[in-house]
């Protein structure tokens, strides 16, 4: 009996303590999981909240806040201009107190935004590609505050219009006749387009075809010159690159310096002087070539 209990107690000893070593090592595999966690918790990217179509849409296209949501997006790599909440009160500051809170609508704001280019859905909300609440879009909603809106008329080859699309910039040539000549000089540089013919969406691509107008944004002052330009003489466009923030300074040209021609050369000779005498003979006056004396 004894031999009996011994065994038993050997036994339940011999258990005990595997138990514990299993239980031992599942706190620590527990314990080495979580430090794991909290680390990759510690190195992983803040997300913050960005606001995003939930459908797709094109450019016109009216919305409201049943078109939008918010995505997790990786903090420092958001796109300029994005949004961070839908709807917000005005006056609303941020956490730090100081900062504005601009949603993409106000609170009791009713009526709709429209797009100012094609979207995708869950593609981020960009304040400069929407119009404001209440105006669609179209030229008003491209000009910026205190420009104003200049057609030109162009052709294929004065205004490259295969490759003008909204939102681009173009150098302005005005090309006529001053002073007794023809000149082409540069008149603006960098002045940007709102419109091609009567679309301002700059994702059509029909509209890059054959333009027979281009409206440009201009100050007053800008469009004054332009329309006596345009009346006095013949514009052309140069479009300017994307990332091109360079001044060309002055630029004209004439035809004599077109072809290299110096002024001695333009000037003609004098014609020679002819003296005559005037005869009657038999009525009819014959005029006769003569030395001229002086």
């Amino acid at each position: 009996m004894r031999l009996i209990f011994g065994l038993v107690l050997i036994i339940g000893i011999g258990l005990a303590g595997a138990a514990v070593y299993m239980t031992n090592g599942l706190i620590a595999q527990t314990q080495a999981e979580r430090d794991a966690l909290l680390r990759a918790q510690a190195e992983a990217t803040p997300m913050v909240d960005v606001v995003v179509f939930n459908k797709d849409l094109k450019y016109g296209d009216r919305f409201t806040r049943d078109d939008l949501t918010t995505i997790k997006w990786e903090a420092g790599k958001v796109p300029q201009g994005a949004f961070m909440v839908m709807t917000a009160p005005q006056g609303a500051m941020q956490e730090d107190g100081v900062t504005p809170v601009v949603p993409v609508f106000f609170e009791g704001e009713t009526r709709p935004r429209a797009a100012l280019r094609s979207y995708s859905a869950f593609e981020p909300v960009l304040a400069k590609k929407i119009t404001d609440p209440g105006v669609d879009a179209g030229i008003n909603a491209n000009m910026s505050p205190g420009m104003r809106a200049f057609a030109i008329n162009v052709d294929v080859s004065s205004g490259v219009s295969g490759f003008l699309r909204p939102g681009d910039r173009v150098d302005i040539y005005w090309s006529g006749t001053a002073n007794d000549k023809e000149v082409t000089k540069l008149i603006d540089q960098g002045v940007r387009l709102i419109a091609i013919d009567q679309s301002a969406d700059a994702d059509r691509s029909e509209e890059t075809l054959i333009a027979r107008t281009v409206t440009v944004e201009a100050t007053p002052q800008q469009v004054a010159s332009l329309a006596l330009a345009q009346q006095t003489g013949r514009l052309s466009l140069a479009l300017v690159g994307s990332g091109d923030v360079s001044q060309v300074g002055t630029v004209e040209i004439d035809r004599n310096t077109l072809l290299g021609i110096t002024q001695e050369e333009v000037v003609q000779a004098e014609p020679e002087k002819v003296c005559t005498v005037r005869t009657n003979k038999g009525g009819e006056v014959v005029e006769t070539p003569i030395p001229c004396t002086q």
